[in-house]
C-alpha cells in the first residue's frame, strides 16, 4: 500500500491545527484576534469620541472601585482582629478610638 499522500495531508492537518489552537488561545486571553489578511483587530481606541467617553468612564469607575475595595479590605482587616483579639485589648483599643474623636 502507497501511503504517499499522509505526508501532505498530515501538514494541512497540523497547520490548521497548530493555527486553530493560536486563535483559541488568543481569544481565551484577550489578545485582538487576526483576520485572514493577517491584519490585527480593530482597536477601540480613536474609533469615535463616545467609545473614548466610554473608556474614560470606565477607566475612572475603575479606578474609585479600586480605592473602595482597598478600604474595604482594610476595615475587613480591622474586623478580623477585633473578633480574634482578646476582649480586653479590643475594650482597650476602642477606648482609645473613642478618646481620639
Amino acid at each position: 500500500m502507497d501511503m504517499g499522500w499522509m505526508v501532505p495531508v498530515g501538514v494541512v492537518a497540523a497547520i490548521s491545527a497548530s493555527h486553530a489552537f493560536r486563535t483559541w488561545v488568543r481569544a481565551k486571553h484577550g489578545y485582538p484576534l487576526e483576520d485572514e489578511n493577517r491584519k490585527r483587530g480593530r482597536s477601540y481606541r480613536g474609533e469615535s469620541p463616545d467609545a473614548e467617553r466610554k473608556i474614560e468612564l470606565l477607566s475612572s469607575e475603575n479606578e474609585r472601585l479600586t480605592g473602595q475595595i482597598g478600604r474595604l479590605e482594610e476595615r475587613l482587616r480591622v474586623l478580623e482582629r477585633i473578633a480574634t483579639d482578646p476582649a480586653e485589648r479590643t475594650a482597650r483599643e476602642i477606648d482609645s478610638l473613642r478618646d481620639a474623636n
